[in-house]
């Protein structure tokens, strides 16, 4: 089973069990969360009714910074450069579970018996 969520602006196809990297989440280290912003799920057995009923749990594992990207700007014969960059702040997530509402099972009506008239 799989979900697509949206976290940040940015949509990531999660599992459970699995490690994510994301932007910036305040949360406490250990501390677990849900995320309701769920687009799609993919599940053999599971019918789902509305994706606002679908939660995806999720604890923080830790907070870092990216690598750095450094920016050069520069136009020929002009003298013109500048050169800046910066780091973003990234946090790692662990999906822990996918929890789908039970689907109603539909109750089979069942059809009348006709009796042989002689």
């Amino acid at each position: 089973m799989y979900a697509i969520i949206k976290c940040g602006g940015k949509q990531y196809k999660v599992s459970k069990g699995e490690e994510l990297v994301v932007d910036h989440v305040d949360a406490e280290v250990g501390s677990k969360f849900d995320i309701t912003d769920v687009i799609m799920i993919r599940d053999e057995s599971v019918i789902v009714d509305g994706l606002d009923k679908v939660k995806v749990v999720a604890s923080v594992v830790e907070h870092f910074k990216g690598d750095k990207i450094l920016v050069f700007k520069y136009k020929s014969k002009k003298n013109y450069r500048r050169k800046f960059g910066h780091r973003s702040h990234l946090t790692k997530l662990m999906i822990e579970d996918i929890k789908v509402p039970k689907a109603k099972a539909a109750k089979k009506e069942e059809a009348p018996k006709e009796e042989a008239t002689a």
